[in-house]
């Protein structure tokens, strides 16, 4: 589990990080290299949220795996 908590903090820094840009970048008062900057970095968490939440959704793949007859499996996720 403690795998988890820094991408758990990761993403909730940075998604917070993203709203300060989007409402900078919405008041529109920056010069257009500032702005540009800021929409750059901008891009660059969106990848690094969007990352997070891959590995994310994988572990939740390998934890809950619905066999074909209904019943619900889970790997062992010792290795992580």
């Amino acid at each position: 589990m403690s795998a988890e908590k820094p991408d758990a903090a990761s993403l909730e820094a940075s998604m917070k990080r993203l709203e300060t840009i989007v409402t900078e970048l919405e008041a529109g008062d920056q010069p257009l290299e500032a702005a540009l900057e800021r929409f750059e970095e901008g891009l660059d968490i969106g990848k690094r949220c969007r990352e997070i939440l891959d590995r994310a959704e994988e572990r939740v793949r390998r934890l809950v795996d619905v066999a074909d007859d209904g019943s619900i499996r889970s790997e062992d996720l010792e290795g992580e």
